[in-house]
């Protein structure tokens, strides 16, 4: 460990969520190596602490689901292809983590034994356990299930004591802080407040299945240098929804 400070670490366990479109960078679409790269190593200064990880990652920068459903293709098929997405990101993830000599398995809920493990819940937990960055691809495997409800129920399947949910603000504001200058930024929210007033965290699905099982989640910026393990050290500029 490089400095002790895991003896401060809040948590041992989390889950990062990140969209597809945290990958692209300043491009329309795709994967920006770059980008990938930086946040790999965000993963890795977390990782060092001593932290067990797991990861789900969005495909929107490849494909949308609910996108190609309101372009007319039937749901189910156009989710089946977001959580395709989904894999590719996750296997960009997984080089740029082991290129930074961090052990790391994807695990998809769409059994593709040539690429990746099919998830099996007691497999997963032993590589957390080995200190193995685990990610989680396909979604849950079933249309009509977005990756933050995925991200959620691995979360608890995993034992996890928070989900870190990577956006590209700071924490949960009343209104969009890109487009109103007075938004007001939220440092605790419940989950009934996140549904009632629809705050843009995550799906209803998902904050009412952290809710049931009271599991907190942290919003904060991936755009910030070191922000990941700062909020693990106690520190940083953060919304918690919890309660």
């Amino acid at each position: 460990m490089p400095d002790g400070g895991e003896r401060n670490i809040k948590y041992k366990r989390v889950l990062l969520k990140i969209s597809g479109e945290a990958l692209m960078g300043d491009q329309g679409y795709g994967l920006h190596p770059p980008t990938v790269n930086r946040i790999a190593a965000e993963v890795k200064s977390v990782h060092d602490l001593g932290v067990e990880i797991c990861l789900v990652i969005g495909g929107g920068n490849i494909f949308r689901g609910l996108q190609g459903s309101a372009q007319g293709m039937e749901r189910a098929t156009a989710d089946y292809m977001g959580m395709l997405a989904t894999v590719m990101n996750a296997l960009a993830m997984q080089a740029a983590l082991e290129a930074l000599k961090i052990h790391t398995r994807v695990i998809s809920a769409i059994p593709m034994d040539q690429v990746c493990e099919p998830y099996i819940r007691r497999r997963a937990i032993r590589h957390l356990e080995k200190k193995r960055v685990c990610i989680f691809a396909a979604g849950t495997g079933n249309p009509y299930f977005t990756t933050d409800t995925a991200a959620t129920l691995r979360a608890n399947e995993m034992g996890c004591e928070a989900i870190f949910k990577g956006t590209k603000v700071d924490g949960v504001y009343d209104k969009d802080p890109k487009k109103h200058p007075d938004a007001r930024r939220y440092d605790h929210v419940t989950y009934d407040e996140v549904l009632q007033k629809h705050l843009a965290v995550m799906d209803a699905s998902a904050i009412a299945l952290a809710r049931d099982n009271r599991l907190p989640i942290i919003v904060f910026s991936l755009d910030e240098p070191g922000g990941f393990r700062g909020i693990l050290a106690g520190e940083g500029t953060y919304t918690i929804v919890q309660g």
